[in-house]
């Protein structure tokens, strides 16, 4: 599910930079087009395979470089390429004057998103200045926002039915649909639009994002734009999940029966950040746990914890959210964010398998403390009571097979 707050599209306005780099470079616009340019990947390739770091093997420096697979890399280019087609005398040039591949396009903003470096560097190691990267990444985020958010979605029921059996296995929490958490992306902030609104408790200028993810660490619903200083609860109840769920219209599919004759509906997991809700189910935080109670934290905390890896493999994919963002337009940060977990969700349904040394080694939100959110909802602790009864029962069955 897209961004709760709804951003304007304006596909014909000329784009603005992404961010100010200090150098300055030169996009030749007034040489006359000599041909398309079609063999970018040789020329980046040869130009870029020599550091110690970057693997020996093409198809592996490729997802070294861009994150993807040279097939889902493919399938991106089908996605954008109406959107992306140059037309002279606009069309997007480099330095020999020739005009930009719609794959040249795509691989320039990937490789932006992926390594988070400036404009400049990027630019550099195509042969294109840092205008021609700033135009080029930011008509791809317009287009990949437009063309594939069919990629973020709340699942159909039988695709929920699938996710719940897996959580089911997985971690023995009957109808669970998914765990949520939060991250700041970190920025700066020109001095005329600083305020302790998007001063976060660690004092970084942020914004604030939610996901709510499946067993694979696909994002089914998400909400960014938000300003990192106000509390996770918060941030919670202003997106449109909350409301949906409040309202009846999520989360509400079915009810299954647990072994103890309850019976409990359908719920997300969540960390001590969150209130404890009837369909958001948090551990518990007593310092003396019962048995039962202590092998629900242990499965709830499992599960939970996905949200926590899905920000890691998502900012150590696309770095750009993991480094600090330098004065961006806080207008166009949310369609930024959204375009990488798109990018993210992409390389999930097309079965890529993420390199181990992609996702963040450290926690994705290092130096921020764990908030505790001191709302409770008595149907939410008799639902998590008869979660931990059956969670019990069925270790103890499971003991005496």
């Amino acid at each position: 599910m897209p961004p709760a707050k709804k951003f304007k599209k304006k596909s014909k306005r000329k784009p603005k930079e992404l961010e100010n780099d200090e150098s300055i470079s030169i996009t030749i616009d007034s040489l006359e087009p000599k041909s398309i340019e079609t063999d970018w990947w040789n020329s980046f390739w040869q130009k870029n395979s020599s550091g110690s770091e970057v693997p020996k093997d093409e198809a592996e420096g490729f997802r070294y470089f861009f994150r993807v697979t040279r097939n889902t890399y493919d399938y991106i280019c089908s996605l954008v390429r109406e959107d992306l087609v140059s037309r002279p005398p606009s069309g997007l040039i480099n330095i020999e004057g020739r005009l930009l591949s719609v794959e040249k396009q795509v691989a320039i903003a990937l490789r932006r998103l992926a390594s988070g470096e400036s404009q400049v560097s990027v630019g550099r190691s195509f042969g294109v200045g840092q205008s021609t990267v700033s135009q080029v990444t930011w008509r791809f985020i317009e287009a990949i926002e437009e063309r594939a958010r069919h990629h973020l979605r709340w699942p159909e029921p039988d695709q929920a039915e699938e996710i719940k059996a897996r959580f089911e296995v997985s971690f023995g929490l009957p109808n669970c649909c998914g765990a949520v958490g939060a991250t700041h992306i970190i920025m700066t902030l020109p001095a005329v639009e600083t305020s302790d609104d998007w001063c976060d408790e660690v004092k970084n200028y942020s914004m604030f994002l939610q996901g709510i993810v499946d067993d694979e660490l696909r994002f089914l619903d998400i909400v960014t734009g938000l300003p990192g200083g106000m509390t996770v609860d918060r941030l919670f109840k202003f997106s449109a999940f909350y409301k949906l769920c409040e309202t009846g219209d999520r989360l509400n599919d079915s009810v299954r029966a647990l072994s103890n004759g309850a019976e409990i509906k359908e719920y997300i997991v969540g960390g001590h950040e969150y209130p404890l809700l009837p369909w958001l189910i948090t551990p518990y935080e007593d310092d003396n746990l019962s048995g039962s109670m202590a092998n629900f934290n242990k499965n709830h905390i499992a599960a939970s914890s996905l949200a926590g890896k899905a920000f890691s493999q998502l900012k150590g994919a696309w770095r750009i959210l993991h480094k600090v963002m330098w004065r961006p337009d806080k207008q166009k940060l949310p369609s930024i964010i959204l375009v990488c977990c798109l990018l993210h969700n992409i390389m999930i349904d097309s079965g890529d398998k993420v390199h181990p040394d992609v996702p963040l080694s450290d926690h994705h939100d290092i130096g921020y403390g764990n908030e505790s959110c001191q709302q409770v909802y008595p149907l939410g602790e008799s639902m998590r009571d008869n979660l931990a009864k059956h969670m019990e029962h069925q270790k103890q069955n499971l003991s005496s097979s």
